[in-house]
């Protein structure tokens, strides 16, 4: 079967600090109750696999199609640990986030399994007034420090407490202690993982159980590199060319860079792969995605993540009207 643009359906995930904006923003019909923290929008993990939601492969598994197209798919790009290399959602703070961790190359190399690295991105799609994110330790601090922090909830001068606006962009290494504040919606990029290890939760109750939730203070600390500076929360922001409209790369890493596009009219211009994968998460706007010359095309509009496999042909994006992006690739495999 020919590749072609792949839209998913959403996998969405109940969290005591979730809301509903994901919803409000995206014009999405609601048909879960509770509060929603996750919207899973491209998965491949041993239990939460993304179905296709448009064309010949429709309803097929991220996992499904990872086996069936191989190289069509990766192209020059190398599976994550057997996995599609990226795990991309939106995440609603109604209230914070629990300060957490998640593991260290060293940990996720001792463990095996599940317990992958997870490296991830946020970039910043709405801020309440004073909303803030927590990313690293301040200076000096020593994991007694953060333990006693934890433990008594002391948190002021322990981590490092960032306001925040939208368009930023943050870059959150493994290992890095970190919590998403209070009213705050971000577009989240990151490595196949789903372990994080949880070191203080603001004192709630699961009313679910009636109890506070389960901490792993000794795994995080394990995870942390006490005697090396926190990473810089943002990275430079560079020009990119050869990207329809103005392009921007906001985060780098190993594993992932992150490009915002925009298009302040309407369009088209030629979407280049460079024989690897891109996913798409449009923010605001709408556009076209052809491909193989012949007419064939798939709508995408905001809320929408699109899979362009790496062997697509000839795609093309066409914007009727403004329209923002952020462009995720994999660098390729090192030859």
């Amino acid at each position: 079967m020919a590749v072609y643009p792949l839209v998913f359906e959403p996998i969405y995930k109940g969290k005591i600090w979730g809301g509903d904006r994901i919803f409000r923003r995206f014009a999405r019909i609601r048909r879960i109750p509770g509060p929603i923290g996750e919207s899973w929008e491209l998965a491949d993990l041993e239990e939460d696999q993304s179905q296709v939601r448009n064309g010949p492969c429709r309803g097929s598994t991220l996992g499904d199609l990872r086996r069936d197209w191989g190289a069509d798919l990766f192209g020059e790009v190398e599976p994550f640990e057997g996995r599609f290399p990226l795990l991309v959602k939106y995440l609603d703070a109604q209230t914070s986030l629990s300060v957490q961790v998640h593991p260290s190359e060293a940990v996720a190399r001792r463990l095996g399994g599940q317990v992958r690295v997870k490296h991830e991105a946020w970039y910043v799609l709405d801020a309440e007034s004073g909303g803030a994110i927590y990313h690293g330790l301040e200076p000096g601090v020593d994991g007694r420090t953060f333990r006693e922090a934890m433990l008594t909830g002391q948190v002021d001068g322990v981590l490092r407490d960032i306001p925040v606006v939208a368009g930023d962009c943050y870059y959150l290494p493994s290992g890095t202690p970190h919590a998403l504040g209070a009213g705050v919606l971000v577009a989240e990029v990151q490595t196949p993982s789903d372990v994080t290890y949880r070191t203080y939760d603001w004192g709630r109750i699961d009313p679910t159980t009636g109890r506070p939730r389960l901490l792993h203070l000794d795994q995080a600390i394990e995870c942390i590199d006490f005697s090396s500076p926190s990473p810089p929360p943002r990275q430079g922001v560079l020009s990119v060319g050869n990207e329809p409209g103005e392009a921007a790369s906001l985060a780098r890493c190993e594993c992932f860079e992150i490009t915002r596009c925009l298009v302040s009219g309407g369009g088209q211009g030629a979407i280049e792969l460079y024989g690897c994968p891109a996913v798409w998460m449009m923010l605001e706007g709408a556009g076209e995605i052809l491909h193989g010359g012949d007419g064939e095309s798939v709508r995408i509009v905001a809320g929408d993540v699109v899979l362009l496999p790496a062997a697509l042909p000839k795609p093309v994006i066409r914007i009727g009207q403004a329209a923002t992006w952020l462009k995720v690739t994999v660098p390729p495999a090192k030859s």
